[in-house]
Parts: C-alpha cells; sequence; structure tokens
C-alpha cells in the first residue's frame, strides 16, 4: 500500500481570522483564503473576509481590495489583470483559474474559497513556487530552430501551416493546466506536465522550425511525455480554452509516425 508523508507543517489548522464587513457595506461577498507564513512556523489556515464587494467584479479585485483596505499582510501574484500574464492563477471555488478573469457573478452562492495552485510548494499564502515548472519549459528549448547562416529574407510561413499554431501559441504559461493535472502531481519531477508539453509541440509542428527530430528525440522518455493518461483536466481548467491533452496526443502521435 502507498504511505502518503505530509510535509511538515501543512495541515490547515482551524484557527483561521475573521474580518466583518464594514458598517454600511452596500454588497456583503465572503472570501475564505488559504494563508501560510512559513517565517512563524504555524500550520496553514484559512481566514474569512467579509468585503463591501460594490464596485468589484473580478475576484482579483477583490483580493485586491482585501490587500488595500483590510489585510495588507495578504500575499498573491497578479500583474496585467486582463488574463495575458498568468501571474494570477490559483484554485478558486475548487478549480484552478485565473482571478482576473474570474468574476464574482461566477461564484456560486457568494463564497469565494481561494487556495494556492495545488500541489506546489507554497511560498506564502497564495503564492507558490513554480521553479521545477519553468524549468521543465525551459527543457523544450522554446524558440526557432534554423539555420539561418544563408538566408537573407524572412522564413516564410504559408497561412495553412500558420493556422496549425492556433491553440498552441496563445498559452500564457499560467500553469493552470499541470497543476491540476493528477499525474503531474504524482511524477512533476519526470513528467513534464501539459503547459510544458503543449509547447514543445507548438515548436514541433512548426514549418519553419528545422529540429523537429532532435525535439521528439529530447521528449523520447517513459515520463517527460508517456505518463499523460488523457484525463482532461488540463483542457477542462485552461483559461485561455487550449487543449494541452490533443497537444500530447500529437506528439505521440509523431512518434509513431517516424518510426513506421
Amino acid at each position: 500500500m502507498v504511505q502518503l508523508a505530509l510535509p511538515k507543517n501543512s495541515v490547515v489548522s482551524k484557527k483561521g481570522k475573521s474580518h466583518p464587513a464594514p458598517a454600511g457595506a452596500e454588497r456583503t461577498v465572503t472570501f475564505k483564503i488559504y494563508r501560510y507564513d512559513p517565517a512563524d512556523g504555524e500550520n496553514p489556515r484559512v481566514d474569512i473576509y467579509e468585503i463591501d464587494a460594490a464596485g468589484v467584479s473580478m475576484v482579483l479585485d477583490g483580493l485586491i481590495r482585501i490587500k488595500n483596505e483590510i489585510d495588507p499582510t495578504l500575499s498573491f501574484r497578479r500583474s496585467c489583470r486582463e488574463g495575458v500574464c498568468g501571474s494570477c492563477a490559483m484554485n478558486i471555488n475548487g478549480a484552478n483559474t485565473l482571478a482576473c478573469t474570474m468574476g464574482l457573478d461566477e461564484c456560486a452562492g457568494g463564497e469565494i474559497v481561494v487556495y494556492p495552485l495545488p500541489h506546489q510548494k507554497v511560498m506564502r499564502d497564495l503564492v507558490t513556487d513554480l521553479s521545477n515548472f519553468f524549468k521543465q519549459h525551459a527543457y523544450i528549448e522554446p524558440f526557432l530552430q534554423a539555420d539561418a547562416s544563408n538566408k537573407t529574407g524572412e522564413f516564410i510561413q504559408s497561412p495553412a501551416d500558420r493556422e496549425k499554431l492556433d491553440g498552441l501559441y496563445e498559452c500564457i504559461l499560467c500553469a493552470c493546466c499541470s497543476t491540476s493535472c493528477p499525474s503531474y502531481w504524482w511524477n512533476a519531477d519526470r513528467f513534464f506536465g501539459p503547459a510544458a508539453l503543449l509547447q514543445a509541440y507548438r515548436w514541433i509542428n512548426d514549418s519553419r522550425d528545422e529540429n523537429q527530430g532532435e525535439r521528439l528525440d529530447a521528449l523520447e522518455d517513459p515520463f517527460k511525455l508517456y505518463r499523460c493518461h488523457t484525463i482532461m483536466n488540463c483542457a477542462q481548467v485552461c483559461p485561455k480554452g487550449l487543449n494541452p491533452a490533443k497537444a500530447i496526443a500529437e506528439i505521440k502521435k509523431a512518434m509513431v509516425e517516424r518510426k513506421v
């Protein structure tokens, strides 16, 4: 039988703090937010914040209001607020998504439960360590590889070949897909996960790239590619509507075709 050992001080305690809504609040919304500070040596907790949500439309706006007006110690990543940078990826009401594109009206029951991305080391509150995630992305060499020594003009690509990159290049590396994947939870040190593999296929499928064989060789491994079991969590949670599982299947297909 498999036995799992949780990291030290990882179990959520029952000592969360409550912050009632301000007097005269026009519209009250409740946030339940995972809090963890490794410096104090205590277990994580869930704090409850009741905010006046008048003028607040997105979950990220609510978090910013909490940080600015109620509790400045709350930590989370954010940048563009437009669903472009992927910084504010977190688990909201049980699903990975971007806080900046998740509307308050999409949260059933008027209660918003916010946790960090699952199965990643928590650095503080809603901030996780994505070092391994970006290391795997770097491994697939996400840039065009072509011999330009005798090239005098642009690398021309037909509209049809360019269309093959649709559904691939839009990835913003938010890590929602990889951190929702059970195979990645269990084998994050060896399985590259949906995001890195989707990015790998983006370059494998680029007609201008001349190193398709080398790219496939780099993924020819029992774990890097083949731990995908088509669970499809990745496609379900992707905030850009992409399908990493399909990209992974296309890589597997390319592996077979080059051997036939």
